[in-house]
């Protein structure tokens, strides 16, 4: 099966999602918080850096878990510069 390559902005969303899981890991280590979360520490390296932009749900979810983060969080941040997706906040009170 031949993968679909990413458009910008799928890399881009996974340029923010690397970074707000980064901001939230804190002074936690890598190391830490991929065993909290019952992934690689490469895995997390690569999906905070980027080169993994588009992880699998339940690595997002052990992740958010791990961190404390909502997925409800993630989403808004992650798709608030989707295009055509309007504003990210109306569709989470909607």
């Amino acid at each position: 099966m031949v993968r679909t390559p990413l458009t910008p902005w799928e890399r881009e969303r996974g340029e923010r999602f690397g970074a707000l899981l980064r901001e939230a890991r804190g002074d936690r280590s890598m190391v830490d918080v991929a065993a909290a979360a019952g992934v690689s520490a490469e895995t997390l390296r690569k999906i905070e850096t980027g080169r993994a932009p588009t992880p699998a749900f339940f690595t997002v979810a052990a992740l958010a878990a791990a961190l404390s983060i909502s997925l409800d969080v993630l989403v808004a941040a992650c798709a608030a510069a989707e295009p055509g997706a309007g504003d990210a906040g109306e569709a989470l009170s909607a």
